[in-house]
């Protein structure tokens, strides 16, 4: 009776360490995955911003029209069209997910 006590004791005191490191490394692990949501999320509005600020910069078309300028800023344009695959959208749960685009 005594034995399976003691083994009783000892089988309770390991499942509660492990328990309770498994919910520090979970926690740990969240806080990461939250740092990396925050820092999406900005860089998610980044891309926004600078594709509205394309569009404002563009407006009549005059840096399209021109030979040299035009080919950079053609290039500026893809290099942000490929950009807005990445941003993030908020869904209705609450949750931040990666937004998909259409090519």
């Amino acid at each position: 009776m005594l034995i399976t006590a003691i083994i009783l004791s000892v089988t309770t005191l390991v499942l509660g360490f492990t328990t309770w490191n498994l919910l520090r490394k979970n926690e740990r692990q969240e806080d990461v995955l939250v740092n990396y949501l925050t820092y999406m999320d900005g860089l998610s509005k980044i891309i926004e911003h600078s594709a509205d600020r394309l569009k404002k910069i563009d407006e009549k078309g005059t840096f399209k029209s021109d030979d040299e300028i035009g080919w950079f800023f053609e290039e500026v344009l893809t290099i942000q069209s490929r950009l807005n695959k990445f941003k993030l959208v908020n869904t209705q749960d609450g949750a931040t997910k990666k937004k998909k685009t259409k090519e």
